[in-house]
């Protein structure tokens, strides 16, 4: 135990190897072990420090992070690694473009008509200007009433619609009731709140529960609106114009899925 104010540095020092050791390849322990036994008997029955023990224990602790630095192994030295940052922008002053994510340039739209809600979506996702995917699928499963349309980056809209398929399971399994929709949108604006716009997901939810049908917009900041209809994504000016024009009360659900299908191929 560190009894006296003078030791202080003492237990600074033993913390640094402590700290190293974590760096130290198995192969190698031994040796440190040794190292650290000589290191701990020198320092054990030393007088209260002086100003002059104190430099003296700095410089030892120093000496001693030194001394263990070519235990190290390449690759376990932890941090990040910047090897490559010149040769990329060599290889970006020639016009040689990085990889982008994939993109769904997406148009999706949802409907309400009168028992129920229309989801639809086109399946094209881009990588910049080439088509990356035909068959992108971009209306995905939360629950046996309740599915979500994603636009903006497809792994994000992926991962972000599974995460909340997954929970609203579990939590089907523990209430032991169907699954409310305003419960999905509750996860997923959390989720995108959370991440502040960084997760690149605009959602349309759609379901329908006890309370009847459901749709809303979910934008990648958390925002949310509940609209009878609603369009997102790069071609939904288009959509809306279409919408707009022929949107009615109480539609059949073959009144609304041909409007929803003349608003994507819009």
């Amino acid at each position: 135990p560190i009894s006296s104010k003078g030791t202080t540095l003492q237990g600074l020092c033993l913390l640094l190897l402590v700290c190293v050791d974590l760096t130290i390849h198995t192969g190698h322990l031994e040796c440190w072990v040794r190292y650290r036994q000589l290191h701990i008997s020198s320092y054990r029955h030393r007088p209260p420090a002086s100003s002059t023990n104190i430099q003296h224990l700095s410089s030892s602790c120093r000496r001693t992070a030194v001394a263990l630095e070519p235990c190290r192994m390449g690759s376990n030295a932890g941090g990040f690694s910047f090897e490559l940052v010149k040769r990329n922008a060599l290889l970006e002053s020639k016009g040689v473009k990085p990889p982008q994510a994939w993109k769904t340039g997406t148009t999706i739209a949802g409907v309400i008509y009168k028992d129920g809600v229309v989801l639809a979506a086109d399946t094209r996702s881009t990588s910049g200007s080439t088509v990356a995917d035909k068959n992108c699928e971009k209306i995905h499963y939360i629950a046996s009433n309740i599915y979500c349309c994603g636009a903006g980056t497809a792994a994000d809209t992926m991962s972000v619609t599974a995460m909340v398929s997954s929970n609203l399971e579990l939590h089907k399994y523990a209430t032991g009731r169907q699954s409310r929709v305003v419960t999905a949108l509750t996860l997923l604006k959390s989720h995108l709140f959370r991440y502040q716009g960084h997760v690149s997901a605009a959602l349309i939810l759609g379901g329908v529960d006890i309370h009847g049908p459901h749709l809303f917009t979910i934008y990648p900041h958390g925002s949310t609106d509940a609209l009878p209809y609603a369009t997102m994504g790069s071609g939904s000016l288009n959509a809306m114009a279409v919408f707009e024009a022929s949107y009615k009360d109480n539609m059949t659900r073959e009144e609304a899925m041909a409007l929803a299908a003349r608003a994507i191929r819009r």
